[in-house]
């Protein structure tokens, strides 16, 4: 698979964190890829940041806004799709890390009809405080300097970092949708419009990651697992408000229980006029 992939990067007010989560991209192995930031309505201090980066990235980079009106993160992704110029999509938050063979590994799993889905290694609020600082680059780090920090407290786990053939073990858990982490998934873009993108649906935190993955499998595609290749660095952060968690439950338990695979707000109900801002770079 050697076609072009987005990797679509989703934010909102944490600048110092997408700094850190860039940075990471511009060190890829494989650089046949472009980024597309999509912002809930950050204010402008990404957008600075953004178009300092466009400047010295390798690789082109899209920034796509939206008015902040809550917590729309289905929403900003699907603009972000609309945006994109991949046939593949890589979906990453913007407080994650990656390490240099991040998208050479996805590319690699990639295959017609299925999707992949990566895991994380989660780091301290100390160690945090570090890298936001440029104080420390763990994306960098060897497993052996991983495993100092795992001692020290600094990260979660150990596991996601190292790299295994697994092979035909990848396809266990192939209609099984709970695990999936919307901040480490890559879906062929045909699948996407296949089942009309995410939700918008979904307000406030939790569960758009799932139901996109309930309705893939719904449509046929199945997961295919990205454990011991893609897993990637999340920085701390203080806890999310889940004052909508419960209503987002109850609209997954309903999809679960049907066997509906187009979202009921995608894709298809965005108009491209409603995207506010968009800067392009790269060499």
């Amino acid at each position: 698979m050697t076609t072009l992939i987005s990797v679509i990067v989703t934010t909102y007010n944490r600048a110092d964190a997408l700094n850190a989560t860039l940075r990471a991209l511009a060190h890829q192995t494989d650089r046949n890829f472009e980024i597309v930031v999509g912002d809930d309505g950050s204010g402008p201090e990404v957008a600075r940041l953004i178009r300092d980066w466009a400047q010295r990235l390798p690789v082109p980079i899209n920034f796509i806004w939206h008015r902040h009106e809550g917590f729309r993160l289905s929403e900003i992704r699907n603009r972000a799709i609309c945006a994109s110029a991949g046939s593949l999509c890589i979906f990453l938050d913007g407080d994650c890390m990656v390490r240099p063979d991040f998208i050479a590994l996805h590319r690699r799993l990639a295959e017609p009809g299925w999707f992949v889905s990566g895991n994380r290694i989660l780091l301290s609020r100390e160690l945090t405080q570090r890298v936001l600082a440029g104080q420390a680059e763990p994306e960098a780090w060897d497993i052996f300097r991983l495993a100092v920090e795992r001692w020290r407290g600094g990260v979660n786990r150990l596991l996601p970092a190292y790299r295994l053939p697994l092979g035909p073990l990848r396809r266990l858990f192939s209609k099984t949708w709970q695990g999936v982490q919307g901040c480490n998934l890559s879906v062929a873009r045909s699948d996407l419009d296949r089942v009309d993108g995410f939700d918008s649906s979904y307000t406030g935190w939790g569960l758009e990651d799932s139901d996109i993955v309930v309705r893939l499998l719904h449509a046929g595609v199945r997961r295919k697992d990205g454990r011991f290749a893609t897993g990637v660095l999340h920085l701390w952060h203080p806890p999310n408000d889940r004052a909508l968690f419960a209503a987002n439950r109850a609209r997954l338990e309903d999809l679960i229980h049907s066997n509906r695979v187009r979202a009921l707000h995608g894709l298809s109900s965005l108009a491209a006029a409603d995207v506010d801002a968009s800067i392009k770079g790269g060499p």
